[in-house]
């Protein structure tokens, strides 16, 4: 009788001891209030220091004021384009994914893990996995960015550049693509002010200039969230791949790694600084927790917890 009794009473102990143990981030709680649409905007070589000194964006502070961010978010090393988009849609650092460098189209390193059809699992393949019937879109203007997402999940991808006939870019399709399909998730990637920042440098007036044009783009896409009635079911988050320094970027330096995160909409705090320690990855569990996404094992990335209400 008494050795049953202690064994009951380890076996309470053990099991107290796990739930103490067990910290929110590990097991949050039940998904409540998930929004319906979630579109995320990114600009390459966009830099936090651009943000941090001068840089006027309102619509973007707009976003800050009225959402969270987080300028102190870090690219995964080399602090390049390729890879860190990789990692942004993928989850991981390229030790698993194995895109290595600036202009990756294949993994140099053998992926860790593989989906159904030959790729290391993304967010759009994961999402239309558990959606096949979602509207999914991927609208960029670096041809490179092609290779980097699960473009058999999109129901719509289109690439367009940005140039003196079309300065907006990528903006009218995007704007025209949400109102008239209104997308559970979508992708708007630019190239720029990365071209700007290589050809004049990070801190010029040109780049400012080509920021605060990119900050006009970011607004209409709102404005195009607002038109198709979706505001209210829609969490935005605007980002980049890395910052840049003198004329160039893929070193070690803060200005070449620290990136803006800027996340705004439903359920989302307002003018919340994110305390966490955030990386690129962790956008694409972030992005996995509101579309209701299991993230895989082979995931490092750690959804950003404390921007919901």
């Amino acid at each position: 009788m008494k050795k049953t009794f202690l064994l009951a009473v380890y076996a309470l102990l053990i099991g107290c001891l796990a739930a103490c143990s067990t910290t929110p981030s590990q097991t949050p709680e039940k998904k409540k209030n998930l929004p319906k649409h979630v579109i995320l905007v990114g600009f390459d070589g966009w830099s936090s220091h651009s943000l941090n000194n001068g840089a006027d964006m309102p619509t973007v502070r707009q976003l800050m004021a009225e959402g969270s961010s987080d300028l102190k978010s870090r690219s995964v090393l080399p602090s390049s384009s390729a890879v860190n988009w990789a990692s942004m849609f993928m989850g991981a650092g390229p030790e698993l994914h194995g895109y290595t460098e600036w202009g990756s189209r294949v993994p140099e390193l053998p992926s860790r893990v593989l989906n159904s059809v030959g790729r290391f699992p993304n967010i759009f393949g994961l999402f239309r996995d558990k959606a096949p019937e979602a509207e999914i879109g991927y609208i960029y203007e670096w041809g490179g960015i092609n290779y980097l997402a699960d473009t058999l999940a999109m129901s719509y991808k289109q690439q367009v550049a940005m140039n003196e006939e079309n300065p907006d870019g990528c903006t009218p399709f995007a704007v025209k693509y949400i109102k008239e399909k209104k997308p559970n998730l979508l992708a708007v990637i630019y190239d720029q002010p990365d071209g700007t920042g290589h050809k004049y440098g990070w801190t010029s007036p040109e780049y400012y200039a080509k920021i605060n044009h990119l900050d006009k783009c970011l607004a209409q896409i709102i404005e195009a969230v607002k038109e198709a009635g979706i505001l209210d079911e829609t969490v935005i988050i605007v980002t980049s791949d890395h910052g840049g320094i003198d004329k160039g970027h893929g070193g070690k330096t803060m200005n070449e790694m620290e990136r803006p995160l800027v996340i705004y909409g439903k359920g989302i705090k307002k003018g919340h600084t994110i305390p966490e320690s955030t990386m690129i990855y962790d956008i694409a569990g972030t992005m996995a927790y509101l579309l209701d996404v299991e993230q895989p094992q082979v995931w490092i990335a750690r959804p950003v917890l404390s921007i919901f209400e």
